[in-house]
């Protein structure tokens, strides 16, 4: 396969560069800031047990409730104009913390930014890319997203540790100001529609619309899959580690999901190869490997081997979720919009989560092992993976 295909440079005259650099430093400073806040609470040791756990969910649910309005405004305006605005949201949200407001309603508002940049962010990718080319160039952000996700929080703890929250947060606040900076230089694109007028009613309506569609079901579902999964591993993870491998240190544990991370990328990097857009079916077999090797997880007891097996869930997860994505661009873009598909998906994916990690903290509240927990999320991936399958078309190919 020649150069231009292999690199980012393939995209060049569109921008593309461009948009993985702002993509890269304003996800990594969304990873940034929730240690930042976290250090910053435990400095209030007076602060109840529940109040972490609410700054993540204040994020999460700031996805779900303003799902309907965010697509829209993401086909209402030039997409690079909402990547900008996004940023300056998130930014502003910084200042709150910075200014000493309430955590939770601040780390709120950096959320309500972020909820808004993934629908513009996903949704620009098929005015940017060609269709062949559209599940390599969700590879890269996908890549440069895990990246971020994995040394933002690394980057964003160890300043607030070692220097300063405020340094920590005013170095957040540069990065959000500099990824909407970057946005500006890129292309001058079209926006698809020209009205906001019942924003709630039409993302009803469109979402019906788009769930007709059998590839935008699957790539729904699936997408949903694949996150209720991560966040629920990622919770199993802090409890299970300590109990099987030994580990005490928080930052041995965090360790951990560094290799489940790297594994994504390789996923990520390979998904283009092993399955693309018009074979989507091959993707449910990543999906049973990711179910296989949470499986194996829950027997782990040495900690080289549970970072083995970690990659091995990451390199799954990664080949799974990013034709996923892909697919659905290239059927929202052709039918809803791209803004929309993206808004859609994302509501659907933040209450799964929701669902998924409350339904794991109730269970252990009532004393489930970590153990029975993973073999548990295993089982449920794996009749999960069955159903989504049956939503997906024999056809290769599907004309909205």
């Amino acid at each position: 396969m020649s150069e231009p295909e292999e690199t980012p440079a393939a995209f060049a005259g569109r921008g593309f560069p461009l948009l993985l650099v702002a993509q890269f430093f304003s996800a990594f400073a969304d990873n940034a800031i929730l240690f930042a806040v976290v250090a910053m609470v435990r400095q209030h040791p007076e602060l109840p047990g529940w109040y972490i756990p609410a700054l993540q969910s204040a994020f999460l649910v700031a996805f779900v409730v303003l799902a309907p309005w965010v697509g829209l405004l993401a086909d209402c305006i030039p997409k690079p104009r909402v990547l900008l605005l996004a940023n300056g949201v998130k930014a502003t949200g910084t200042l709150f913390l910075l200014a000493g407001l309430e955590p939770v309603l601040a780390y709120g508002v950096v959320g309500a930014g972020a909820a808004l940049y993934s629908p513009a962010k996903y949704g620009i990718l098929p005015e940017m890319a060609p269709a062949e080319k559209l599940v390599k160039a969700n590879g890269w952000i996908e890549g440069a997203t895990i990246l971020a996700i994995v040394l933002g929080p690394l980057a964003g703890a160890k300043t607030a540790d070692a220097f300063s929250i405020a340094l920590a947060l005013g170095g957040i606040l540069g990065l959000y100001l500099f990824s909407g900076l970057l946005t500006l230089w890129l292309p001058r694109l079209t926006a698809r529609r020209a009205s906001m007028a019942g924003a709630l009613r039409q993302f009803s309506v469109m979402t019906v619309s788009f769930l007709r569609l059998e590839r935008a079901r699957f790539a729904i579902l699936g997408g949903s899959l694949f996150w209720a999964t991560a966040a629920t591993l990622r919770m199993i993870l802090i409890a299970w580690a300590p109990l099987a491998l030994g580990l005490q240190d928080t930052t041995d544990i965090a360790a951990l999901t560094l290799f489940l991370a790297i594994g994504i990328v390789f996923g990520a990097a390979l998904a283009p190869r092993l399955i693309p857009l018009r074979q989507l079916r091959r993707a449910r077999w990543a999906a049973y490997l990711l179910a296989i090797f949470v499986l194996l997880l829950a027997g782990a007891d040495n900690l080289w081997l549970a970072r083995g097996i970690l990659l091995c869930i990451g390199m799954a997860g990664g080949t799974f979720v990013v034709p996923i994505n892909a697919a659905l661009q290239d059927v929202g873009h052709r039918s809803v919009g791209g803004g929309g598909a993206v808004a859609i998906q994302r509501f659907a994916e933040n209450v799964s989560m929701l669902l998924a990690v409350g339904l794991y903290t109730f269970a252990a509240s009532r004393g489930v092992e970590p153990v029975l927990s993973l073999l548990g999320t295993g089982v449920l991936v794996v009749l999960a993976t069955f159903w989504v399958s049956l939503k997906l078309p024999e056809t290769p190919q599907e004309s909205p």
